[in-house]
């Protein structure tokens, strides 16, 4: 099992009242926790990434032990902590303004 982090804004969108668990088969990459997201919390699509590009949408970075992988290719493997769930895949909300 995977453990995501969604921001308070998804979680309320997508009723979890919390962090996500969930199972991904597998090599552990963006794509397939995304694709595995959105079959889970069908919400969700749309509002992580593009639906036609499939592109990380503004405002939104993606975290794996410790480091912004949020520009890495979708199919590259995340970190071991990340696939064997001893850290979280953070999807955190960014701030903007001036």
């Amino acid at each position: 099992m995977i453990q995501v982090v969604l921001p308070p804004h998804l979680q309320t969108l997508a009723s979890t009242g919390g962090d996500v668990n969930l199972d991904i088969r597998g090599t552990v990459t963006q794509r397939a926790i995304l694709d595995a997201l959105e079959a889970a919390y069908p919400v969700l699509r749309g509002t992580i990434r593009d639906q036609v590009t499939g592109q990380r949408r503004p405002f939104l970075r993606f975290f794996a032990c410790g480091k912004d992988v949020s520009n890495e290719p979708p199919d590259a493997p995340l970190p071991g902590g990340v696939a064997t769930a001893a850290e979280p895949f953070l999807i955190v909300g960014a701030i903007a303004g001036g």
